[in-house]
């Protein structure tokens, strides 16, 4: 166990996963990823949520050391997804008298994932409801699709923690020594990107409260410098440019597309702009997508084929409009040998997005760059740079 001091009442019972190669068998997790469970110890013992399935016999056991003989009281379920849930019915069943604390929406999805009849131990909370544990109490908040519609919060009084669900999480194992932006960014906009709107009324509640420690069902306990996080969520969740920037995402067949970016980037790195390259053919996507979103401004550069796009970029473009892409600069690029057709489907994919702007000339690049397409190349940068 990755061992996290919270506080004598407050302790950490989750997993690292080092071993995890795709989470949610969609996103590289190179570093793994931890799944945060705690446990407070007062008069009444609350667990605040289980793990993944595949850390079952770690959690039991890291929860039995700090339990030392007790039993606990409640399982506050804030989050039905099965990385957090798994273990619902197994703790359930070793500890006959353990309440199940959730709300309407959780105890109407528990049976889709449970076999356990779980009437006579549901104790049913809404909005501003309180668990009394003794000098420990929780209070719940609801945060309908943050990113299920079940979801809920909860806010220790006593020490001021809000243990927030999959608010304020990240990839990678926690003993894992990584800047916490990047991770952070990558999980928010990939999983919770989509949900903006929830995420802010979510924010609107947190912020009446004195919170002096996060603790997210994945990444480190936060207990410093809390306003800097929530700031974070603010412009991720208002799809606001973090950082002044170009993004050139690209999908090359035989190299020539991928040597037009390479020279576009060159141009604009001459000119003084920060500029972050992606070969969606290779790179990982889920990166691509999160620095789209970072940066104010993105380039589009695909070849034509079979009539339509190049499978990466139709693949990064469709992951935009999952997510609500809005308010950036869209520049575009395109290669057809006979029948250029990529221009065309990609400012389809932009003019869907809220609030963008395209930048002009849009550059055909006839196989190769020529003088021409060269000349659309440069004015497109300057186009870029004054944008």
């Amino acid at each position: 166990m990755s061992k996290i001091n919270i506080s004598d009442a407050v302790r950490y019972i989750g997993c690292d996963d080092h071993d995890i190669d795709l989470f949610e068998s969609q996103y590289h997790v190179p570093n793994g990823v931890s799944y945060n469970s705690y446990l407070i110890v007062d008069e009444k013992i609350a667990i605040m949520d289980t793990v993944d399935a595949r850390a079952t016999e770690g959690w039991f056991a890291n929860m039995e050391q700090e339990l030392a003989g007790r039993k606990p009281d409640y399982l506050v379920v804030s989050h039905l997804e099965p990385d957090h849930a798994s273990n619902i019915q197994k703790v359930c069943e070793k500890y006959p008298d353990l309440q199940v604390v959730g709300n309407a929406k959780t105890f109407g999805m528990l049976p889709q994932f449970f076999t356990l009849d779980f009437s006579g131990r549901k104790m049913e909370v809404k909005e501003g409801d309180t668990l009394e544990l003794g000098s420990h109490s929780l209070t719940f908040y609801m945060a309908p699709m943050v990113h299920w519609p079940e979801v809920m919060v909860a806010y220790e009084n006593q020490e001021k923690i809000l243990f927030s669900a999959d608010g304020f999480g990240k990839f990678g194992t926690l003993d894992t020594q990584e800047d916490w932006d990047d991770e952070a960014r990558r999980y928010f906009i990939n999983i919770v990107g989509k949900y903006g709107m929830p995420v802010q009324t979510l924010l609107k509640k947190a912020a009446a409260l004195d919170m002096q420690t996060i603790c997210p069902l994945h990444g480190p306990v936060l207990k410093e410098n809390l306003a800097y996080y929530l700031e974070k969520y603010q412009v991720w969740s208002s799809y606001r440019p973090e950082e002044e920037g170009v993004v050139i995402v690209y999908a090359s067949i035989h190299g020539n597309t991928a040597a037009a970016a390479g020279k576009l980037a060159a141009l604009l790195e001459e000119k003084g702009q920060k500029v972050s390259v992606f070969d969606l053919a290779r790179d990982d996507m889920a990166k691509a997508v999160a620095d789209a979103f970072r940066y104010d401004r993105l380039v589009l550069a695909a070849a034509t084929y079979d009539g339509g796009l190049f499978p990466c970029m139709e693949d990064f473009l469709y992951h935009l409009k999952m997510k609500n892409y809005q308010k950036r600069t869209i520049g575009i690029m395109e290669n057809g040998s006979w029948a250029p057709m990529a221009a065309k489907l990609m400012k389809e994919y932009a003019e869907s997005f809220k609030d963008c702007v395209l930048a002009e000339p849009v550059v055909t690049i006839r196989s190769t760059l020529n003088a021409a397409s060269q000349a659309q190349l440069e004015q497109l940068a300057e186009a870029l740079e004054t944008q």
